[in-house]
């Protein structure tokens, strides 16, 4: 069987993760077994790994689209989240009283409301992936309203993180804005990921349609 690759259609010029290698290339010609193919965008997933045994194959599409760029993303929040700290530790901002950024009350308030919206992310789509990965560990089959709340918890857990960095943006002060600060790099890779069609707000209509006993539509089937 004959195949031509085209990976990566991302641009060049991006404004965050530019440290990831994007790029585009192909290779003409060459023989690919069967085995170490996947469908194109808009060719149904489902069961595509069924010849490998395991939990992991048998997990549905929902279960690892959305919730593979929404680990990217809670990551990168949570380096946000260090970064500030560890530039709180050490800045004096210009034009206050005397002191550490660290000793600012909003400083204070804004890295625990930041730790406890990421969490709070985290924990509803841990929860929801367990409950999937379970019911097909046990031999069942996953329901309908198990994919939506997966995919749910998936862009809840994205929404998160950008509030959280976000409260983390604005306490950086002027450091925020610079390129090299490590928050201002965090800022700008965790936007980019957030832009992914896999994380966009539209999967709250649909996880609302499910509940409504709505045809939900053929993204989360």
């Amino acid at each position: 069987m004959l195949f031509v690759l085209d990976l990566a259609e991302t641009s060049h010029d991006v404004a965050g993760l530019r440290g990831t290698g994007s790029f585009d290339w192909t290779v003409d010609d060459v023989l690919l077994p069967e085995r170490r193919t996947m469908p194109q965008v808009g060719i149904l997933l489902e069961n595509q790994w069924s010849r490998w045994p395991g939990v992991v194959y048998a997990l549905p599409v929902q279960c690892w689209v959305g919730p593979h760029h929404s680990a990217v993303i809670t990551g990168i929040a949570r380096a946000g989240i260090d970064a500030l700290i560890e530039l709180a530790g050490g800045k004096q901002p210009r034009g206050r009283p005397a002191g550490l950024l660290c000793e600012n009350p909003q400083v204070q308030d804004a890295v625990g409301r930041a730790d406890a919206i990421l969490n709070a992310g985290r924990a509803y789509r841990t929860a929801m992936i367990t409950e999937l990965w379970n019911t097909v560990a046990a031999g069942g089959e996953t329901t309908l309203e198990q994919r939506a709340r997966c995919r749910l918890a998936s862009t809840y857990a994205a929404d998160s993180s950008r509030e959280a960095i976000d409260l983390m943006f604005r306490m950086g002060g002027s450091t925020s804005f610079k390129r090299e600060s490590r928050l201002a790099e965090c800022w700008r890779d965790l936007h980019t990921v957030g832009q992914t069609v896999t994380l966009a707000p539209e999967w709250y209509p649909i996880g609302g349609r499910v509940y409504l006993g709505m045809d939900p539509g053929s993204r989360l089937r």
